[in-house]
């Protein structure tokens, strides 16, 4: 399911928003400034994000600043400002679409379409090797020390998801959203478990990971 964060001072645009993006199966949250629209995607990071510019704590410039810092997460800027010099300063700042308000909810759909399947396309992964690991995400082919390691189909969603971010703190509700689905993103003994099993077959001492690491309280992340 396709996660929406739409980011607006009007309650109005946010509950229209809400409604026809959930009619049309999109699991959808909202935020009423910049600062709980970060808070928002540092918890789980949308496929899409549907932003106003003109939000009462921070500009929505540095907005889109601050969720590019965090991840290549598709922006479609939602906007009353009709200045070229707007639309070119929110594009250059990292925005990828740019709408004017009034817009049509039909035509809004086909953009939110259309940055979904943008966001779903990710770069090809390079082959990891290192202190006697390979991992190769895109060919799904593991070996440690020379040996072949096989992962089950979890194990390797889980994989995907930490190596394809790098060095980035995954939070356990995106990780368990991504895996297994929005229901269930309280299981955190389904990471526990499954983290364990990744660092048996793959790290040379699973009592002292050095690549898949936990942040207590937090989540997990991939260190090369």
């Amino acid at each position: 399911m396709t996660f929406v964060l739409a980011v607006d001072d009007d309650p109005a645009i946010l509950r229209t928003l809400r409604i026809n993006l959930r009619a049309r199966d999109y699991d959808v949250e909202t935020a009423g400034d910049g600062r709980s629209a970060l808070q928002i995607a540092d918890e789980r990071m949308p496929d899409v994000v549907l932003l106003d510019l003109g939000l009462p704590d921070l500009g929505g410039i540095d907005v889109i600043k601050g969720l590019r810092a965090m991840g290549d997460v598709p922006i479609v800027v939602l906007s009353a400002r009709h200045e070229s010099d707007d639309k070119v300063e929110a594009l250059d700042a990292g925005a990828d679409d740019y709408v004017t308000k009034p817009f049509g909810m039909e035509e809004l759909l086909a953009r939110v379409r259309a940055a979904a399947r943008r966001g779903n396309r990710p770069a090809a992964t390079p082959p990891i090797e290192t202190h006697g690991l390979v991992l190769d995400v895109d060919d799904r082919t593991a070996s440690r020390d020379g040996s072949a390691v096989h992962l089950t189909p979890t194990e390797w969603k889980i994989v995907e998801v930490l190596v394809r971010r790098q060095g980035r703190l995954v939070r356990q509700r995106e990780l368990l959203h991504e895996v297994w689905g929005p229901s269930y993103q309280r299981e955190t003994n389904y990471l526990r478990v499954y983290l364990a099993q990744l660092r048996r077959k793959l790290e040379a001492d699973p009592a002292h990971p050095r690549h898949f690491l936990t942040d207590p309280g937090l989540g997990y992340r991939f260190v090369a």
